[in-house]
């Protein structure tokens, strides 16, 4: 999870077949940004990740004031990978479930390779590791 000033992104190259077309281009400001990446273990017990991943995040935009949250697919931080049906859902539940604390969320298009930049707070917590 990462505190960002500012966080831009732009859709590249669709991976996933059966993703949505689509074509963005987004940028958004003070938001912690979350990039999640699900493992085939957490296929098991999704219900516990679901709310751990969301606790994790209410946390991180507390300490910041924030109510601006992006949650982010990143499948490269682990050489084990959910199903793309379960991955995708987390995200959706998660990003249901912030809505409905409060937050304006958004969620970079599942299935594609994206163009980034993301200008990260200096402060201690500007960037967080959380495993669920």
């Amino acid at each position: 999870m990462f505190y960002a000033h500012e966080f831009w992104f732009r859709t590249t190259h669709k991976v996933l077949e059966s993703a949505e077309d689509t074509d963005r281009d987004e940028r958004v400001q003070d938001a912690v940004v979350v990039f999640i990446h699900a493992e085939a273990e957490d296929e098991g017990h999704s219900s516990k990740v679901l709310a751990k991943l969301v606790k994790n995040v209410k946390w991180l935009a507390g300490k910041f004031h924030s109510n601006n949250v992006v949650l982010h697919s990143f499948s490269h931080l682990s050489g084990s990978r959910a199903s793309p049906d379960f991955a995708q859902q987390i995200l959706v539940d998660a990003q249901t479930r912030l809505q409905t604390s409060g937050f304006t969320t958004r969620m970079t298009p599942f299935g594609y390779l994206h163009e980034f930049s993301l200008h990260v707070s200096g402060k201690s917590l500007g960037r967080v590791f959380k495993e669920i």
